[in-house]
């Protein structure tokens, strides 16, 4: 008894093209590395499109899935992705030339203030540098192991758009980081939220620590963790007390 002839699937050229072209896309036949394409993107195009997409690809003797994923990834390049998503190009911050005059290990940050339509700013922290781009923006720098908060909202026609708050940790040479928007080359990411409810809230508590004739910049940054966790989950946070204040400022002389 010998053994059936394996059946493969068409991968290349059909036989009848015109009708290949007239008919509707088939599902691919699974593969071993169907698993790697596990998100399915669709796109609503028209007939004629569609048949043009066939004829390019049994021209180039490759199936259209093969051919479209080329196709995104020379248009949507690996790189190109991460600055998209971290709001930076690679030697430049907000569209403007990165600095070069900075101190070394500078956490920077892009600030802009178009009134009634953007606010980027600092709300609280130290800055070691600045520079003004123009009358609009300019960018400020931190040195390592600051803390700061970066405060962003956004409105257009309709309303609010954006309305955020980031307390990070600057961070020093060789340091893990999570990235952000406007910020080179990231930090450590100590408060994240996103809401004005939670804002605003937020806010208050930076608010309530200066009443106590403490910078919300050397309060401890266990306490932004606690704010950040309780409000995300709805909850109230503690206040932050003179005995925690002096509790860290304890500790921080003892541990380096």
């Amino acid at each position: 008894m010998t053994a059936g002839t394996e059946k493969r699937g068409f991968a290349t050229r059909p036989a009848n093209p015109d009708n290949w072209i007239k008919a509707g896309d088939a599902p691919p036949p699974r593969t071993d590395t169907a698993d790697a394409y596990s998100a399915r993107l669709t796109v609503d195009i028209t007939p004629a499109l569609r048949g043009r997409i066939k004829i390019a690809a049994f021209q180039r003797g490759v199936t259209v899935a093969d051919m479209l994923r080329d196709l995104f990834r020379a248009g949507v390049p690996t790189d190109r992705w991460r600055n998209a998503m971290t709001g930076f190009q690679p030697g430049r911050m907000g569209g403007h030339a990165l600095p070069d005059d900075a101190p070394a290990f500078t956490t920077l940050v892009h600030l802009t203030w178009e009134d009634g339509r953007i606010e980027h700013r600092i709300r609280f922290g130290r800055p070691i540098y600045q520079r003004t781009i123009d009358r609009r923006s300019r960018v400020v720098g931190f040195a390592p192991n600051s803390v700061f908060a970066f405060v962003r909202w956004a409105s257009n026609e309709y309303g609010t758009v954006v309305s955020r708050i980031d307390i990070l940790r600057a961070i020093g040479r060789g340091e893990p980081f999570q990235t952000l928007p406007f910020v080179r080359p990231g930090g450590d990411l100590l408060l994240k939220l996103h809401g004005w409810p939670k804002v605003e809230r937020a806010l208050q508590l930076v608010d309530a620590i200066e009443a106590l004739g403490i910078d919300a910049a050397d309060a401890a940054p266990a306490y932004w963790r606690h704010v950040h966790n309780r409000l995300t989950a709805g909850l109230e946070p503690r206040l932050y007390t003179r005995e925690q204040h002096d509790a860290w400022r304890t500790r921080r002389s003892i541990l380096p």
